[in-house]
């Protein structure tokens, strides 16, 4: 249920009829009633609702939009609905709508009868997937995959309450050139850690973890590899390897609280023949030509301005002509919407696959690629370059050891993807308001210290048909009652913008509504109609926010 879009569609419904009256009486003339913008006004003087129909409509009907606005406003019928107070126009032509109280009072029966389901939105009818990570698995997860696996998962929990049907993907990259220096700097280590002196691939993989995981081979497996032939060595080393990094990655993400429905293999599109039938496809269409002996896919929009090499010259495919494949099989498996969420490096590869996905007959709009900027590290003023544990860069695993999954999760999806994030370490491990994470969930947990001391005293919250929240009359209140009733179409607006960021700000914001009334208001030991209604008010605070933390992956801890 969604309280917001319910009032907006009643005053959609309203400023439709007056229009529709108001021609009928010759008051205004139109061929049709263009699309009109109901929305939150920033400054609360302007009202609940703002709408702009007038001025959307001036040039129609050739008249001044503070007329058209009059015309509206004389016709609106308020029947016997109880939420609009009162209309005003302001400025060039705004219609500004003043809602009652009596609908906030409402809100909290709804929130307690819903429970734990309260911000779900209706059922979309459509199915979703959401491709997150997909980090090579060649190496440790970095801060870049961190705020990917925070931002992706968050974005898959709010589209689920924005009623989409949700699945998260994985994409392994196991094939391709990363594979091959990989595989090549594998042996190399093997060969070195086993008495033979190799020089060690230019361009490979040099970290310890690498190290670490041929040290996990020769343990396995000794020295019994050396006087195989090298394409067998190279196969079980290159597995080995493989299926270590991978559990690695699912490990850490599961620890982060990132769980996949579906881990796709890049090299099963090449076994299937997956990626040749979307090349072969794209050439039935005409969208593939013969150049220098490669093959090249013709760019079809402006945005795109050269076109691109699917097949080298040697005939092995590109990473563009895979992840073309992988596109077509995900609409053939039946999403009607794909989210990627990648670094902002791959800007350059967003128009290129939208244009493919069009060239194999699917709309533009069908992929949404959510692009995520850099992660820096400090400690207060001083920037982190290097672990201490490893000498490189600070993996994922080593983050979650020293901060938790909560602070980690909470600090990377509070700032918008397209920002660059600067992570201060010594402030998310602070317990103080200063920190973001913990001023919210201390709200949670102040919340239940109400219930335990009203236990303590001997206090209960009245039956629901007993309490009146028509009682809850100070500011503080009422701007928590209005808070907590946008939860639903914070939720709404935030897949709609493919925004997390957005329920992390509200969430904030929620705690700091909270903390205001808190401050200044007893909720216990007073009148005791009015406590019924403050108990009923903080139980519905508590739901709100640990939905909303829910769906950032934080807890809402009791205590603190």
């Amino acid at each position: 249920m969604n309280p917001i879009q319910e009032i907006n569609h009643l005053i959609r419904e309203k400023i439709v009829a007056a229009l529709e009256s108001a021609q009928e009486e010759g008051l205004i003339n139109y061929e049709q009633i263009p699309e009109f913008i109901i929305e939150v006004p920033r400054e609360k003087g302007h009202g609940d609702f703002a709408c702009n129909a007038a001025m959307i409509l001036a040039r129609e009907a050739k008249m001044a939009p503070r007329q058209i606005a009059q015309i509206i406003v004389n016709a609106i019928d308020l029947g016997e609905q109880e939420q609009i107070e009162k209309i005003e126009i302001a400025g060039p032509g705004f219609i500004n709508i003043f809602l009652n109280n009596k609908w906030l009072y409402q809100i909290p029966f709804i929130v307690e009868q819903m429970g734990e389901d309260f911000g779900y939105n209706e059922e979309q009818g459509c199915k979703v997937q959401v491709e997150f990570v997909s980090a090579n698995p060649t190496g440790n997860l970095h801060m870049g995959n961190a705020r990917g696996g925070a931002i992706g998962d968050t974005l898959a929990n709010i589209l689920k309450y924005a009623g989409y049907e949700v699945e998260r993907e994985f994409y392994i990259n196991d094939a391709g050139n990363q594979i091959e220096i990989f595989g090549d700097s594998l042996e190399a280590r093997y060969l070195q850690l086993t008495g033979h002196d190799v020089e060690f691939p230019h361009n490979g993989y040099a970290g310890q973890d690498l190290i670490e995981t041929v040290r996990n081979i020769i343990h396995h497996y000794g020295d019994s590899l050396i006087h195989m032939p090298k394409e067998r060595r190279r196969k079980i080393i290159v597995e080995f390897a493989l299926e270590e990094k991978i559990s690695y990655i699912k490990r850490t993400l599961k620890s982060f609280g990132v769980e996949y429905d579906v881990w796709f293999s890049e090299k099963t599109l090449h076994e299937s023949g997956s990626v040749q039938r979307a090349i072969n496809s794209l050439q039935e269409k005409g969208y593939i030509y013969e150049k220098e002996g490669a093959w090249w896919f013709k760019t079809n929009s402006s945005e795109e301005d050269k076109d691109n090499v699917v097949l080298r010259a040697n005939g092995l495919p590109t990473y563009f002509a895979a992840d073309i494949a992988y596109h077509q099989d995900k609409y053939q498996r039946g999403f009607d919407w794909v989210i990627n969420v990648w670094g902002a490096d791959h800007h350059g590869h967003v128009n290129r696959m939208k244009d493919a996905i069009e060239a194999l007959g699917y709309k533009r709009d069908m992929l949404d690629v959510l692009l995520m900027q850099l992660v820096r590290l400090y400690r207060g003023k001083d920037l982190v370059r290097m672990s201490k544990r490893t000498g490189t860069t600070i993996a994922l695993d080593e983050l979650i050891e020293e901060l938790g999954k909560d602070a980690a999760r909470f600090f990377f999806v509070m700032r918008s993807p397209d920002s660059q994030l600067d992570f201060d370490l010594r402030l998310a491990a602070e317990q103080s308001q200063d920190n973001p994470v913990y001023y919210v969930q201390y709200a949670h947990a102040r919340i239940c210290s109400i219930f335990r001391q009203a236990a303590a005293a001997g206090i209960t919250m009245p039956s629901l048909d007993s309490i009146d929240t028509g009682l809850l009359q100070e500011e503080e209140e009422m701007a928590l009652l209005r808070k907590i009733a946008d939860f639903p179409e914070e939720i709404r607006l935030s897949a709609a913008t493919l925004a997390p960021h957005r329920i992390a700000r509200y969430v904030l914001d929620l705690a700091g509504l909270f903390h205001s009334f808190y401050n200044r208001h007893r909720v216990i030991n007073v009148e005791a109609g009015l406590q019924g209604a403050r108990l009923l008010l903080m139980q519905v605070a508590g739901i709100t926010l640990k939905n909303a933390l829910s769906i950032l992956g934080v807890s809402a801890p009791e205590y603190m």
